[in-house]
């Protein structure tokens, strides 16, 4: 795939960038290599300020950076605004909670004793050049999430980005220079796909963290295994939206958050909700409900303020999901809306919001993760067939359940394998709680104090009598 801005509106190539070569790619390892001798010595106040100044040029650069977002991949103006201002509150939330999260912990003093020393601790020490391998869907977010606890701990950062919003990631770069980070803290690398093993082979890397397909997570974890390096892994998700009957009085407010549980981002989102497991009791009331909605939702030009959906983000991402409905409608599942191109906008990589039902096991989308705004409709006849559908999946990122009964509450706490449940409302990510899944999903954690220690060398000091 060719490093390029190609607006998904309409196709176009708007502008195309040229890879780095060796000599590029060298230069910009050694450089982070080098910095970080010299910042991983810098005191948290100064690490706090600089990731602070970043978050105060980017909030006055909102409008700027969000537009070449919807340009790059074309989720809404709006939600490129809001994914900009989550950027900067989390980059603010590591500079206020940093030097707390990686604070000096002491053993019991028993323990210390125990162990014939007079003293002992715990430190956090920064591990060095960390490579972020990330996606194009949330092109700001996912980098910053990495970026912002990375930084505060006193890591250095090299990017490899989507090779389709190139022009995002080459902000970044500079967004975190002009903060005024030494030169070499954070740096882009534009290079193609082949290129990442070279990089997280070289020795001067200590680790890497991937959001992405389960292909690119199988690959990079192979390297940095065969390595010997630490990894985290974000990748894939099809998580459940549970719906049971106590939560029938608030129906409307239900079926209002699933659908933007699953169009967010014009429905590609690792963490969107997917698979809509409806109880018999309230099924039929929240089919009409959802599907109508859905069908009631603006597909079209993301600049436009009235566009809920704008398109997907390839053309190849567009027939991928194509191929899924395709299949399910040819082996019996039932459109209750959309499951085609909307005629209306015959250029761009646009689909119409789809809901089916009757999707059954044997069909690749009952497995597989539809990026895109597609959601498969589900009946259930007690708890237990709800927990097992929810779990019937090789994901596990993420899931939302529905019920107002305590006791069902706390069997799904128990019993649902993700890495994290929502009750009575939307999976969200927020920089004080962990994020990442089980399963094929990945592992290790994002964001809160695990994701800032992820990329630490936990040392034991020790000290004799």
């Amino acid at each position: 795939m060719p490093i390029a801005t190609v607006n998904p509106v309409t196709g176009e190539t708007v502008k195309t960038f040229e890879p780095l070569g060796p000599d590029g790619i060298e230069e910009r390892v050694a450089r982070a290599e080098r910095t970080f001798r010299s910042y991983r010595g810098t005191d948290f106040a100064s690490r706090a300020a600089l990731l602070a100044a970043a978050a105060d040029l980017l909030d006055k650069e909102r409008e700027d950076i969000a537009r070449i977002m919807t340009l790059e991949m074309g989720k809404t103006l709006a939600a490129a605004r809001a994914e900009a201002a989550k950027c900067a509150k989390a980059m603010r939330w590591y500079a206020a909670n940093g030097e707390r999260l990686l604070a000096d912990e002491h053993p019991a003093d028993a323990d210390v004793q125990d162990s014939g020393a007079h003293r002992a601790l715990v430190r956090y020490r920064p591990l060095g050049v960390v490579l972020a391998v990330m996606p194009w869907n949330f092109p700001l977010w996912q980098v910053v999430r990495f970026a912002a606890p990375a930084l505060m701990a006193g890591n250095t950062g090299l990017l490899k980005h989507a090779s389709n919003v190139p022009q995002t990631a080459l902000y970044l770069g500079d967004l975190f220079h002009r903060a005024g980070f030494p030169e070499g803290c954070f740096q882009t690398l534009l290079i193609a796909s082949g290129a990442v093993e070279s990089v997280l082979r070289d020795p001067r890397v200590a680790a890497a963290t991937l959001t992405g397909s389960e292909g690119a997570g199988r690959s990079v974890a192979a390297v940095a295994g065969d390595e010997i390096k630490p990894t985290v892994l974000e990748l894939g998700g099809s998580d459940p939206f549970v719906v049971m009957p106590s939560a029938a009085g608030e129906l409307d407010h239900a079926v209002a958050t699933a659908v933007t549980a699953r169009v967010q981002n014009n429905g590609q989102s690792c963490i969107a909700a997917k698979r809509f497991i409806v109880h018999e009791d309230v099924y039929d009331a929240f089919a009409q409900r959802f599907t109508r909605a859905m069908g009631d939702l603006v597909v079209g030009d993301p600049m436009e303020e009235s566009t809920d959906i704008g398109p997907l983000s390839t053309e190849q991402g567009r027939a991928d999901l194509e191929e899924l409905v395709d299949e399910a409608l040819s082996r019996g599942a039932q459109a209750l809306c959309g499951a085609r191109r909307p005629e209306s906008r015959p250029a761009g990589w646009f689909y119409e919001p789809t809901v089916l039902a009757g999707v059954t096991p044997q069909m690749r989308i009952h497995r597989e993760e539809a990026f895109g705004p597609v959601a498969t409709l589900y009946r259930v006849r007690d708890l237990d067939a709800a927990v097992d559908l929810a779990n019937d999946t090789s994901f596990g990122l993420s899931s939302n359940v529905w019920t107002r009964d305590e006791d069902e509450q706390r069997r799904f706490a128990d019993d649902l394998q993700a890495g994290g449940v929502y009750f009575n409302g939307m999976t969200a990510s927020h920089p004080a709680f962990p994020f990442g899944g089980v399963k094929r999903s990945g592992y290790g954690r994002e964001l809160s104090g695990q994701g800032i220690r992820a990329f630490c060398n936990v040392t034991t000091l020790w000290y004799g009598r």
